[in-house]
Formats: C-alpha cells, structure tokens, sequence
C-alpha cells in the first residue's frame, strides 16, 4: 500500500517507492551510528525503574487471569435485584401498557395506571430510548413530577451518567456519576447535588474503587464527602468492601461508614432456582428518659439486626418470587405470562408483628409497532428476521 504522507509531497512523475534514483552519491561512514535513546521514561534512572515496575506489576496481573469485579453498587445484586422482590412489590390495583416501536436502537413507552396504592401514582408514562452507546429514559407522572437519566458510552471502559428528578412539593434532585472499568478493576465517581453558591462545596460526593485480587476475589472502598448548607463542618466516611464469586455462589460482605455490616450469600440451587440471605447489623441510638420527671436524659447505643431470606422460581412462562424476614414480614410475588405479550401480576405481604397484610394485582400488556416485532416478541423469528426452529408457523 503506497505511503499517502510521502506521495502528498510527491512532484507529480515522481515515484518515490524507488529512492535509489533521486538519492545523491552517500559518503561513506565515518565512525558507528550513534544507538536510539529510548526516551525520557528509560534514560532517567528514577523513572525507568518505575516503568520496570510498573510493567512487571501489569505482567503479573495478567498471568493471573483476573476479571473485572463489576461495581460497588453492584457488590450484591445478585441477592437485592434478581431475588429479593423489593424492586417488583406494589399493592392495590395496576395495569402496564408497553409499546415497542423498534429493537435497534430500542425506542418503547409505557402508560402505568394504579389504585389503591400508597406507593405508585394513578398514572405514569415512561419512554424508553437506548442504542449500543447510550441509553436515555424518563417519565412523568400524574403529579407532574419529572425523572430522567442517560447513560453514555464514551468507549468500552467509560461510561458517563445523569440522573434529574424534579418532584412536585419536593426538594429537586441531580446526581452525575462517572464510571471507569478496567481489566481487573473499576473506579467510580459520584456528585449528588452539587454546588458552589455558598462559597464552598455543597452536596455529597464519592468515590469508590475495586480490585480483583484473585480470579474469585475483590475488595474495594468507598469515601464518602457531604456538606450541608449552613452545617458547621462537613462529614466523611469511609466503606469496605469485600466479595467472593465462586461461580454458583457468591459471598459479600459490607463495613459502612456509620458503623453498620452487611452480608449476603447468594446460591444458584438449580438453573430454575436461586436463593440469598441478607443480614444487616447496625448501631442505633435509643432514647433514656427519666423515670420520675419523664424528661430526656440522655441516649444509650443500641444493637439493630435484620436478616433476610429469600428465594427466585424461573420457568418458562412464570417467575416467583418469595422473602421471608426476621421482623414478622412474608413477601411473594409472582408474574404470569398468559399471553406471549400479557402477563398477571400478583404480589402480597403479611406483616406478623403488626398483624397487618397487603395485597397488590395487575395486568402487563405489551405491544408491537410493526408485526416484525410482534413476531419476535411471540418468539417466531430472531432478531435478525429469520425462523426460530420449532417455532409455529403463522
């Protein structure tokens, strides 16, 4: 392939692939050709052996065949997301209707109508953007009260996040995160509310960082910076992190800043069944009043656990979800698909100690744009158009 620097400088007849013809007669050499220095980073003795370092540390890292560890917002997903049903619980009634306009990129929106809720809003509507470098949604509800967040990627290893919400009656909420994750670890950076208008920083900001140490093990910190308007002095803490991925189980574990431990252990029993438990121990403080005049006197720390078990089902056309906690609470929930695009959603709670239950049902539409889509969503075709085999025939 012709060099496109050199032949741009070419006078035109001229080919430069033979440079004996234009060369002038050389003399001959009178002494060695001085060697190449490598550089600042090798002639500096100082430096070169931190370069050395450096690349023998790098080396060595990557003959132990380490993994990025995830984040530490996701130290234990696996036990708060997929089987704890925090994220999936609603009681009265609620009805989903989600359209989807096309697959690549994503575009769909979603119309949520609820009674009887304490919780969920009579109507929401969400939309629903995301593409192979960036990902955008937001909704509005009927209180009109706004929450948005976008999500780029910058590269495989940089992903950049906004998060507004804007409530009726309500304090306004911004949150800029940065996320960097490398071949064996990961750093992020997070503002929330951030401000410079009262001649300092306001708001809260961290910053966490964890490290694969081994193939299964990764430990991390947190340092967490938060200011108040008006506050005399602000406050720091600073978090451990601690997990261990053995590939069907996965064990974690949590020393918070204001003093509270966090442990979970997830375990896949089955390819259907997943089970975790969570336990929380923390400090509280726990009011001493007088016994004679009935006044405040003092406070006195107190211990306050909680342990939560619970268990994921997964079939083919239904998902159960079941918890069970050491305050007196059951919770399930369930989601049937009826339909290839209608499912029946069921949840309910029973609180022992307050003797005290809820109960929560819906109905989840989904709908297609076009029939393309329609056909991959009753899972007749695949996403590039062709025929899943087994699948009917229309």
């Amino acid at each position: 392939m012709a060099d496109l620097t050199t032949a741009s400088t070419a006078p035109a007849g001229v080919n430069f692939g033979d440079l004996s013809k234009l060369a002038a007669p050389t003399l001959p050499a009178l002494s060695e050709p001085v060697p190449k220095v490598g550089g600042f980073w090798s002639s500096n003795p100082l430096f070169s052996y931190i370069n050395d370092t450096y690349i023998s540390i790098a080396e060595h890292r990557k003959s132990l065949g380490l993994v990025n560890p995830g984040t530490v917002e996701g130290l234990n997903k696996e036990v708060s997301r997929d089987v704890f049903l925090n994220q999936y619980f609603f009681t009265g009634l609620r009805a989903d209707f989600n359209k989807t306009f096309s697959m690549d990129p994503a575009f769909q929106t979603a119309h949520t109508l609820s009674i009887g809720s304490p919780v969920l809003l009579p109507y929401t509507f969400t939309v629903l953007y995301a593409s192979s470098n960036m990902f955008v949604q937001g909704n509005i509800d009927s209180d009109y009260s706004f929450m948005g967040r976008a999500n780029l990627n910058w590269d495989k290893s940089n992903i950049s996040k906004v998060t507004l919400q804007f409530a009726n009656g309500q304090p306004s909420f911004c949150q800029f995160e940065q996320d960097y994750q490398g071949s064996d670890y990961s750093i992020n950076l997070k503002a929330l509310n951030p401000s410079f208008l009262y001649g300092s920083y306001t708001g809260v900001a961290q910053a966490s960082f964890l490290q694969s140490l081994t193939p299964k093990l990764a430990v991390g910190l947190e340092s967490a910076f938060s200011r108040q308007p008006g506050s005399p002095a602000p406050d720091a803490s600073i978090s451990y992190f601690g997990r261990y991925n053995a590939g069907n189980w996965i064990g974690t574990a949590q020393i918070q800043g204001q003093g509270s431990l966090l442990a979970s252990f997830w375990r896949r029993v089955t390819d259907k069944v997943e089970a975790g438990i969570e336990t929380q121990i923390g400090l509280d403080a726990k009011p001493i009043m007088d016994p004679l005049r009935g006044g405040l006197v003092g406070f006195e720390p107190e211990v306050k656990a909680e342990t939560t078990i619970g268990a994921k089902y997964e079939y083919r056309q239904s998902v159960f979800r079941g918890q069970l906690d050491s305050a007196g609470k059951v919770r399930v929930f369930m989601e049937k698909r009826i339909l290839p695009n209608a499912a029946i959603l069921f949840s309910g709670e029973i609180d022992q100690a307050k003797s005290e239950s809820r109960l929560g049902v819906g109905l989840q539409f989904e709908t297609a744009g076009n029939e393309e889509i329609l056909m991959m969503q009753q899972g007749l075709i695949d996403a590039n158009g062709n025929p899943i085999p087994g699948a009917p025939q229309l």
